[in-house]
């Protein structure tokens, strides 16, 4: 599935770029709802990123798309690999910028872990595309 922002002058670090606290707010929220899509119903937590990878600035006025797929679900948590491309202001094609994958754990109402539904996701019984 793939979300869509805009980099603003309230999202730059004292350089002038990207802030990297911002991409990564940006990346656990958008990751959540994608999570959150796949398994409705489920409480979901953020467990961790691993392979945090900043691999270009970001410009001020940059349209990030961020790619978020499935990559492995385990029997309590569920990880997913993030890549987010700029399109930078006047730029022709996007450029690869950040990359990582996030581990989300399904909790209780007591806050314990517990195990996810292993069957399809309704999104995808339903056709819909990530």
């Amino acid at each position: 599935m793939d979300n869509f922002t805009i980099v603003r002058t309230e999202h730059l670090n004292h350089h002038g770029y990207l802030f990297g606290g911002a991409m990564l707010k940006w990346v656990d929220e958008f990751a959540w709802l994608v999570a959150s899509l796949d398994f409705p119903g489920c409480t979901l937590v953020t467990i961790g990123m691993n392979d945090i990878d900043f691999k270009e600035r970001v410009l001020n006025g940059s349209i990030l798309r961020f790619r978020i797929l499935p990559r492995k679900q385990g029997r309590t948590s569920v990880r997913y690999a993030v890549d987010v491309y700029a399109d930078e202001p006047g730029a022709k094609v996007e450029k690869q910028v950040f990359s990582t994958e996030i581990t989300f754990v399904r909790l209780d109402e007591k806050g314990d872990k517990c195990p996810l539904p292993q069957q399809e996701t309704l999104r995808s019984q339903a056709g819909i595309p990530r």
